[in-house]
């Protein structure tokens, strides 16, 4: 079950308060992003605007065969104090086509064979992820990194496994089972095959999960364990898979992280 509405645009709102806050505290807009190496920190905030912007212009066109872009947007300014107001506007620009359009309606997105929804709905709660680990990428460019909010991090895991893996691609390797088991208590199973990738939650422990292409549903290829945050972090590339509890094939990780569907 994914976060409310609601709770998505108010969660929303935190972390991009939460990245402003990084901003303000930078010695200089300059210092290079550790975990966006190609990038300094304005780069970092100009992205942010800008993309949040056009998200904006693209849930107000509603159904549409194309992402739409702000027109008429000012530019990240230089100043700190301005590109700190500029970044505020952006999230309220956001937040209000949001608001407006409701979780429901239809809108373009990139992430049509997923398992996510072509809705505002599922852009808010990708734009939530999007805010999650981009604030974590400014927090450590500070050196101040924060482990994702609880409610954030859950969602996360799950958001990531069916918006940005899920696919009907097929996987090019052989079939496989990844189990994800967060510390908060919640698990997933992403299943690998000739037919794409799916994920789903897991139940209890000692219970069963059926699977696609007759894996064996008691076991995993491989797992891994860690906080919630961690596994957003591991599946978002901003800290190593192996700094994690690990259990079998561990080049199913690498594969993973190697693998565009689209090419």
């Amino acid at each position: 079950m994914t976060l409310e509405f609601p709770v998505l645009l108010r969660l929303i709102d935190e972390r991009s308060t939460a990245f402003r806050a990084a901003v303000a505290s930078a010695p200089s807009l300059d210092v290079q992003v550790p975990t966006c190496p190609e990038w300094t920190l304005f780069d970092l905030a100009q992205h942010i605007g800008e993309g949040r912007r056009d998200w904006a212009a693209t849930v107000a066109a509603g159904p549409a065969p194309a992402k739409s872009a702000a027109e008429g947007a000012p530019a990240a300014p230089r100043d700190r104090e301005a590109l700190l107001a500029w970044l505020a506007e952006s999230t309220e620009q956001l937040l209000d086509a949001l608001r407006k359009a409701g979780p429901d309606r239809g809108c373009w997105t990139w992430w049509g064979t997923s398992q996510s929804p072509q809705t505002s709905g599922a852009v808010a709660r990708h734009q939530l992820q999007q805010f999650a680990v981009h604030t974590y990428d400014a927090q450590i460019t500070v050196g101040a990194p924060q482990p994702l909010p609880d409610e954030v991090a859950l969602d996360g895991v799950d958001e990531f496994l069916s918006t940005c893996v899920a696919t009907t691609s097929a996987w090019p390797h052989k079939p496989a089972a990844v189990d994800f088991h967060a510390s908060e208590g919640r698990s997933w199973r992403l299943s690998l095959s000739a037919d794409g990738a799916r994920t789903a939650r897991l139940p209890g422990p000692g219970t069963m999960l059926a699977t696609a292409a007759g894996q064996d549903a008691a076991s995993a290829s491989a797992s891994a364990w860690g906080t919630a945050s961690e596994l957003v972090f591991i599946l978002y590339d901003r800290i190593p898979v192996n700094s994690l509890k690990l259990d079998g094939d561990r080049r199913l990780f690498e594969q993973l992280s190697a693998w565009d569907p689209d090419e």
